[in-house]
């Protein structure tokens, strides 16, 4: 890690009423919109201040005023039959204390470990989430906000407020943030830390700013075979990827989206096969699942990070640690109560049916089609579980949630030396301990057991008579079907989150995987007389398994995956399509930041999707983490095309609908209906039909009988090199 100072030029906001082309309504709508943005970040900046701490840091030259009389507003309005005189959050001696509001949020500390995982944090932020959501409008919310910040713990704070923003329709036009930015200390070590304060105290001409650069691989050495994975598990996008689309899809606060359980199977399958791809680029073995909960957890994680401004540490875990039954906070969970959970669920996916709370038997099919729900839908529901969308959760239990926190537990289950919880406690840090993968790698092997039962695709489900698709290729830096990786850097601003006492930025540069952007080539043939709606479906797998053989088709099953999914309408005759990799279905490309927010508008349409949409579409997959690694040597893969029928693959959409502008396959579409109607993973999420057109089936290369089916070899090199972005 080196720290180095770079000037950096003043930001400077564009005034609209200088933009003369621009309509008086239109500017208004402008100013009205940039004012509501700068007070939402300002609402998120600096999570960890208390409203008592009246002016924050200057920012570009100027102190933005904080209202300390707003904190005693609340209990104002809640003692009205209690004439007390308040003073910036304090009471006149020999008065009756007000009855408090919010008691659920109040009970989680500030500086300590806010997490979704757990029930009574679920209904914590709940409740603080129905106080912002009643806000009619971003002033409103403000105040409440400043009424709030001093007495709810930060980060459950951040998490109600960001809930709130991505689904009050009148706030659709304001952007989160980064989350790196909010929460700096959950993406950098603490060593890193220390040295960004140390050197903001020292005397910086203005105009500059500090930049702190460190390596991904903090937290052990190369004696460690998961240290070659580092880079993978501690990459800021694949964390803040994480934290968002738990955002968006959270369990237990009643958000019934489509296809919501589904989808918790499907992007933490997606996940886990990113994860063996990589591994197998740096000689790792595809990860095991953690399915034994009585013998030791073999590797032990130590984060290295910090929980709050005041430096508490996350929980580590040391080699060898036992899963063991844990008592925290009045929270009792128990190893046995997984066992039970477990084995209630097999039972269900083995019988093909679910019980309901009434005793009932739901029947548990993919044979159907939205909108009524899939089996994997209903069973994802029970085993993430949501409480609210559950069957049955008194029987079926919490069998994600609870192993999550009893992980989180294992180095001190009793709180008897006052440890905080591990990192697999919260969803933004989760994904950097090899635990993570193991114990999803459970869950979703719960998942397959199921898709094991269903029926095989028929051969009308797979094909398309009508259309061939004659040669698929991928183009990038002037080589055909040769894709390169490399190493690449990304500025946040740390100062934003934390309180370094400065008045200039601090700032933190993160490395990152990356890749030279390429291009999809897809020659297809539509046969038929008139123009035909398809959907390209766009799948990559690794070729070979760890030891260098060719895998047959029920090996690379879990491996492949999605790369993109559009619909496209083909012309009669040939059709040349081409698809640039920065226009994929699953991820985000960018990770705003406050500085990024604060000067961006599309001034010829203020509600333009990129201005409304973002929020919702932000839990995409990294686009800079779209492809694996790959080895220096040239790792071979295999790209998988398939064009299916529009016509049966649409949903039909409420009136108003909108797309997002991406990650639609991981994050759906804002209100309304997941947009496609096949079962996610189509067609890899069952087994393969034993014969095909009169012949086995063995590989996945056999699916290329059919015409609307191709795949292409490709290499994808490592170069080691940096890619500017």
């Amino acid at each position: 890690m080196t720290c180095v100072r770079q000037s950096f030029p003043a930001l400077t906001l564009v005034d609209v009423r200088e933009e003369p082309h621009l309509s008086h309504t239109t500017k208004h709508l402008l100013v009205t919109m940039d004012s509501e943005q700068k007070q939402v970040l300002d609402m998120l900046e600096r999570p960890f201040r208390l409203p008592t701490q009246g002016k924050r840091q200057p920012r570009n030259g100027k102190a933005a005023d904080v209202d300390v009389n707003l904190f005693s507003t609340l209990e104002k309005r809640i003692s009205e039959d209690h004439p007390i005189v308040f003073e910036v959050g304090t009471r006149v001696v020999g008065s009756e204390p007000p009855p408090q509001r919010l008691p659920l949020a109040r009970s989680i500390p500030r500086g300590t470990i806010f997490s979704i995982f757990v029930e009574s944090h679920r209904l914590a932020a709940k409740e603080l989430c129905d106080y912002f959501i009643e806000a009619s409008s971003v002033k409103e919310l403000g105040q409440r906000v400043e009424e709030v910040r001093g007495f709810v713990n930060e980060k459950l704070f951040i998490f109600a407020l960001s809930f709130v923003i991505i689904r009050k329709p009148e706030m659709r036009h304001l952007h989160l943030p980064s989350i790196v930015e909010i929460f700096p200390s959950m993406f950098v070590p603490v060593t890193t830390v220390s040295e960004m304060e140390q050197e903001a105290k020292k005397s910086i001409p203005d105009q500059e700013i500090v930049v702190t650069e460190y390596g991904p691989e903090f937290s052990s050495t190369h004696l460690k075979p998961e240290h070659r994975v580092a880079y993978w598990r501690e990459d800021f996008g694949i964390n803040s990827h994480h934290w968002h689309w738990h955002l968006v899809y959270p369990v237990g606060l009643g958000v019934t989206r489509d296809r919501k359980g589904e989808l918790f199977f499907y992007m933490h399958q997606q996940m886990l096969a990113r994860y063996d791809m990589d591994r197998l680029s740096v000689g790792l073995n595809r990860v095991q699942k953690l399915s034994n909960w009585r013998i030791p957890i073999p590797d032990g994680y130590f984060p290295k990070l910090t929980i709050n401004n005041a430096g508490q540490t996350w929980g580590s875990r040391q080699d060898n640690t036992l899963m063991q039954d844990s008592s925290r906070d009045d929270v009792r969970s128990q190893v046995s109560d997984l066992e039970q959970w477990h084995s209630r669920i097999m039972d269900a996916i083995h019988q093909g049916y679910l019980l309901d709370r009434e005793g009932n038997r739901i029947k548990l099919t993919d044979t159907i089609k939205p909108p009524e729900k899939r089996g994997i839908d209903l069973l994802s529901d029970a085993v993430e579980a949501d409480g609210t969308l559950s069957l049955n959760y008194s029987f079926y239990g919490s069998l994600h949630n609870v192993g999550h926190m009893i992980i989180a537990a294992a180095h001190d289950p009793d709180n008897l030396h006052q440890e905080n919880l591990g990192v697999m406690s919260e969803t933004a840090t989760a994904m950097r301990d090899p635990v993570f993968y193991r114990w999803h790698k459970y869950i979703d092997d719960i998942f397959q057991e199921y898709k094991l039962t269903q029926p095989p695709y028929t051969t009308e489900e797979l094909s398309l008579s009508s259309v061939e698709v004659v040669s698929v290729a991928v183009e990038s830096q002037g080589q055909k079907n040769q894709l390169f990786t490399g190493w690449s850097t990304q500025d946040f601003e740390a100062s934003r989150g934390l309180d370094f006492n400065a008045d200039k930025p601090v700032m933190m540069r993160l490395p990152h995987l990356n890749h030279h952007p390429f291009i999809y080539s897809i020659k297809v043939v539509n046969s038929g007389s008139l123009p035909k709606e398809v959907t390209v479906r766009i799948f990559m797998a690794p070729k070979l398994n760890e030891r260098g053989v060719e895998m047959n088709f029920m090996e690379q099953r879990l491996l492949w995956v999605e790369m993109d999914r559009f619909t496209h309408n083909l012309k009669s005759g040939t059709n040349h399509i081409q698809r640039s990799s920065t226009s994929s279905s699953i991820t985000n490309s960018n990770e705003f930041t406050f500085r990024d927010l604060e000067k961006q508008r599309n001034p010829d349409n203020p509600v333009a999707p990129e201005n409304t949409l973002f929020n919702f579409c932000g839990c995409g997959w990294p686009q800079h983490m779209l492809l694996p690694r790959g080895k220096q040597e040239g790792m071979p893969f295999e790209l998988f095309v398939m064009v299916t029928d529009w016509s049966q693959d649409k949903v039909a959409q409420p009136d108003g609908a909108r797309s997002c502008s991406a990650a639609a396959s991981f994050c759906g579409i804002l209100d309304a209906l997941y947009p496609d109607a096949r079962p996610m993973g189509f067609p890899f999420d069952r087994r393969p039909m034993p014969m095909l057109l009169n012949k086995p089936v063995g590989r996945a290369s056999d699916l290329t009988r059919l015409s609307n089916i191709a795949m292409q070899d490709i290499t994808i090199t490592f170069t080691n090199a940096q890619i500017t972005q």
